[in-house]
């Protein structure tokens, strides 16, 4: 088991972003902004969803690595903590998803 978590790479990612290093990814991704970061967000997810139903689960670790990492970036571009998913998730816990669900009607 690994000790990365979503906070580490959360960190990593601002550090990257703030960095305006040519090379880094996570650097581009914000100088173009959350239309280009949520498109591949979305990008991902589909490649997610497509590793999953093929039942491959190499790729599907793989696309989901990707999947988290471009989440957080989204994140990152909208100025959204992850702590604020987080507590969000945390409040959910209490009740029953359909219950949740039926909630926000």
């Amino acid at each position: 088991m690994t000790g990365f978590s979503l906070d580490d790479l959360e960190r990593i990612v601002a550090e990257r972003a703030r960095s305006g290093e040519p090379s880094s990814w996570t650097a581009k991704l914000f100088t173009q902004g959350m239309e280009r970061a949520a498109k591949k967000l979305g990008e991902e997810a589909v490649e997610t969803v497509i590793a999953a139903v093929k039942g491959d689960k190499k790729d599907l670790v793989s696309e989901s690595a990707d999947l988290l990492y471009h989440w957080l970036v989204v994140l990152a571009v909208a100025g959204v903590p992850l702590s604020d998913v987080l507590a969000e998730l945390e409040k959910r816990t209490g009740q029953s998803g359909i219950a949740e669900k039926a909630s926000r009607g």
